[in-house]
């Protein structure tokens, strides 16, 4: 699935991945982040913790695993990770993710 060009126009989020490994475009607001990802490489995120985040997978497979509960997600599936879980993520190259988090500054926005 592309996006449509109107996402692909905003802002890219200033994420700790490398630009080979991830795409992403941001939209915020006062009330939260909302930011389109696509994984270009397999790669799996450590243990952290922030606050709420809610997601939905638009392709691919992603591996979440929140407070030592593992589960994996496909297309359609949607998951959501409450303020200061313990979570880690394994992630194929390929996969589209459409998240949600309640911290708009969660990442900086690139101009």
């Amino acid at each position: 699935m592309e996006l449509p060009e109107f996402i692909l126009g905003l802002p890219q989020a200033d994420v700790p991945f490398d630009e080979t490994m991830v795409k992403s475009h941001a939209l915020s607001s006062k009330d939260g982040l909302l930011v389109f990802f696509e994984f270009l490489a397999d790669f799996d995120v450590p243990a952290h913790s922030h606050g709420a985040q809610w997601g939905t997978v638009l392709e691919g497979e992603v591996g979440l695993t929140v407070d030592g509960v593992e589960k994996i997600c496909r297309p359609g599936d949607s998951y959501s990770i409450p303020a200061g879980a313990v979570h880690s993520v394994r992630l194929t190259a390929g996969t589209k993710v459409i998240d949600f988090f309640e911290e708009p500054d969660r990442y900086t926005l690139k101009q």
